[in-house]
């Protein structure tokens, strides 16, 4: 029982997150444009698309293991794009950036917990 809570627990911010990125891209467009993403808008979009399908099948428990490693992936360029500490000069800034990447990071080692146990 604490194993699917925490499941549901790591799916949910993939839904609401990645509902934000594909309904508002916003400047994480910017951001993916920045480290060359093609068709920077789109990317973003699909990106949060499939954070809105793997989070929500991490919280319902359908293929899990897949949906927790389509998640690492996808945030992969996430991190990379939106998240680049090392290159604000404003202390403020890097470390809030540093932050995010950090969560980014745990959420992942939480995702592949998911991804690579047994039944």
């Amino acid at each position: 029982m604490l194993r699917r809570a925490a499941q549901i627990a790591l799916g949910i911010p993939f839904v609401y997150l990645g509902y934000q990125a594909a309904a508002e891209p916003g400047a994480r467009v910017d951001a993916a444009a920045s480290v060359g993403l093609p068709e920077p808008e789109l990317m973003v979009r699909a990106n949060g698309a499939a954070m809105v399908a793997g989070g929500a099948a991490l919280v319902a428990n359908v293929l899990p293991r897949t949906a927790a490693a389509g998640l690492v992936v996808s945030l992969v360029p996430t991190t990379l794009a939106g998240h680049r500490f090392w290159d604000h000069e404003d202390a403020a800034a890097r470390a809030g950036q540093r932050i995010q990447f950090l969560k980014n990071l745990g959420l992942a080692g939480g995702l592949l917990a998911v991804a690579t146990r047994r039944r």
